[in-house]
């Protein structure tokens, strides 16, 4: 049995360079809908999560509630203007999320599965905070300033670090004040809840579950969605 309450906050403040358009990639449309959409009908769909807060630019903020109405988006509570950061937009939204738990998910990130979700948050509830990730396929090299190879970490031992990431709400508020109190910024949120010696337990995730960034993962995007439709129709 799941204790407590879920939320989530959906970022989806950046604007992001290389996708090479005029219009924010979470914007852009995949057969005829918004990027964005795609990813807060998942969250719409998963039972357990109870409301949403959306993080946008403040001038999408309008543009954004339309969303609501237009595509049945009954769990959005919110949606907030996000900060200078990543990280200063999450804080935004968590300080309108009144839940236990909290899921922190990429807008671009439309994919994502209901029971991705509720694996990450059941791990979260047993670890303390859970992110899922998908094991590295490529070897890594680390390099010096002279761009030398200095270093080759063993492959098994790293992974690739997505979204949704999972953490009691309250932890998660601690680890950004005092990161913010710190000067920290960290490149996830995970990264502030281990400063803050909380652990965080990896769930193995999905390689479909792509960060949309570059033309060629619209592309494949496009592709991907296509199937779904062919197979559900």
């Amino acid at each position: 049995m799941k204790m407590g309450i879920l939320g989530a906050v959906i970022v989806a403040a950046g604007r992001g360079t290389r996708m090479g358009t005029k219009e924010s990639k979470q914007y852009l449309p995949i057969n005829g809908k918004p990027i964005l959409v795609y990813t807060l009908e998942a969250f719409e769909k998963a039972v357990d999560v109870s409301t949403v807060v959306l993080v946008v630019s403040q001038e999408d903020i309008v543009h954004c509630q339309s969303y609501i109405e237009k595509y049945g988006l009954t769990k959005i509570s919110a949606i907030v203007a996000g900060g200078t950061s990543r990280q200063g937009s999450v804080f935004a939204g968590l300080q309108h999320l009144n839940t236990d738990w909290v899921i922190v998910h990429d807008g671009v990130r439309p994919f994502v599965t209901t029971a991705c979700m509720i694996e990450c948050w059941t791990a979260a509830e047993l670890y303390g905070a859970a992110v899922v990730a998908v094991r590295v396929k490529d070897t890594i090299k680390i390099s010096d300033e002279a761009g030398m190879v200095s270093s080759t970490p063993d492959r098994n031992s790293l992974w690739a670090i997505q979204t949704p990431q999972a953490f009691r709400r309250s932890d998660l508020m601690k680890a950004h004040r005092k990161a913010d109190q710190d000067g920290f910024e960290g490149t996830d949120d995970a990264s502030l809840m281990e400063r803050s010696g909380i652990p965080v337990r990896i769930v193995e995730g999905d390689y479909g579950n792509i960060k949309i960034t570059t033309p060629d993962d619209l592309q494949w995007a496009e592709f991907r969605l296509q199937i779904q439709e062919r197979e559900e129709g």
